[in-house]
């Protein structure tokens, strides 16, 4: 049985870049990173992270802003930047809301005693009624936090539930912040660089952190303009390997790509680019060469955009997703920053530079703690 189609129909990203999908990709065309040196209050010592400044707007237009705090802050600027651009009744019985994020208000633990009130108020699904709320939802929303997969598990938890016939619009938004909790977190792993990350380079030693949000409006309706994006499958696996270290041989990721693939219901070589997760550890970037190398998918080129945002954590696959879909549109391939020296036992087709010819698919995968692994096929309608 052939699924219905599901198409992108309105983007967002707000990140230390732009507040704007088009401002980042334009941006990113343009080589400009959001990683910097940060002097902030939870670190006694200074850190690389693509953070947000105190005088970045993205709350500027959101009533009562104070009500909230910056992670909802951030996922109703997205939201609503995506939503203007949709056009779709979200009111509806027939749209849902679908929130993704790994770490959340997590950061509401550092300022207070951990009661009753202070549980209810820090759980995803208060901060997904909050924004559900505020845009007037009245389908209840649905919360999507599993690891640093969370952003890909929820597109492909829209595309589900728009090809089962429930909804016809899914608005699926992720955003996390970066705090002391975060930070120290990444640090008791020996996991954080000291240098702005370098994915699949032989001298890379860790990940950047990074905050933004992102927001992808799917449709079984598809766009009127020429050029759209489909959401063409998606698969999820799982490791059983270790709590936070990944499979050692990449074939768990490797069946996520086969699936994919096959649901998708193309060739292989019709993927004209990977972007994949990349996160810089030494190793996730060998659990993903290995498996895009089981999959026979060397030759493709790759890139991690983590040299520009970050790792977002929640909201990484959303950011990458977006970005990966005005990759196809404008015929661009994004370089990987940072890259210089292959550094994988399985080499891969790391792209350093921007490239530009005509591209109509893209494989974009994740990986995270637990050994969670996702992937989804972007293509473009013609």
């Amino acid at each position: 049985m052939s699924m219905k189609p599901v198409y992108i129909i309105a983007d967002n990203m707000v990140s230390p870049i732009g507040q704007t999908a088009k401002e980042n990709f334009d941006l990113l065309k343009a080589g400009v990173s959001g990683i910097r040196l940060h002097h902030t209050a939870f670190s006694s010592e200074p850190f690389y992270a693509a953070l947000f400044d105190e005088h970045t707007g993205f709350a500027d237009n959101i009533p009562q802003s104070g009500a909230y705090t910056k992670f909802e802050q951030l996922l109703m600027a997205s939201v609503r930047d995506a939503l203007s651009a949709a056009r779709v009744d979200h009111t509806g019985k027939r749209t849902v809301l679908i929130v993704a994020s790994t770490k959340g208000n997590v950061s509401l633990i550092e300022k207070g005693s951990v009661d009753t009130e202070l549980k209810k108020r820090i759980a995803l699904s208060t901060s997904a009624r909050l924004v559900a709320d505020h845009f007037h939802f009245t389908t209840a929303p649905v919360v999507i936090s599993q690891a640093c997969i969370s952003g890909l598990v929820a597109l492909i938890t829209g595309m589900r539930l728009l090809q089962s016939g429930r909804f016809d619009h899914a608005v699926v938004a992720g955003a996390d912040v970066i705090t002391q909790f975060v930070l120290s977190g990444f640090r008791s792993f020996h996991a954080v660089s000291n240098l702005p990350c370098k994915p699949f380079d032989a001298g890379r030693n860790g990940i950047t952190l990074g905050e933004a949000a992102a927001t992808v409006v799917l449709s079984v309706e598809k766009p009127h303009r020429p050029g759209s994006i489909r959401l063409m499958s998606g698969a999820v696996t799982n490791d059983a390997n270790h709590i936070s270290g990944p499979s050692r041989t990449g074939e768990e990721l490797h069946y996520a790509i086969e699936t994919a693939v096959k649901e998708a219901g193309i060739a292989k070589s019709g993927i004209d680019f990977i972007s994949a997760h990349g996160t810089a550890t030494l190793y996730n970037d060998e659990m993903e060469a290995k498996a895009i190398t089981l999959s026979g998918l060397q030759q493709v080129p790759v890139n991690s955009l983590k040299g520009y945002y970050g790792h977002t954590l929640g909201a990484a696959g959303l950011v990458e997703t977006v970005a990966s879909a005005h990759s196809l549109l404008s015929g661009t391939i994004l370089p990987t920053p940072g890259f210089e020296m292959p550094g994988t036992s399985q080499p891969l087709n790391v792209n350093r530079v921007l490239q530009s010819g005509r591209y109509n698919c893209c494989l974009k995968t994740a990986s995270g703690f637990g050994g969670c692994n996702a992937a989804v096929i972007l293509q473009k309608d013609v």
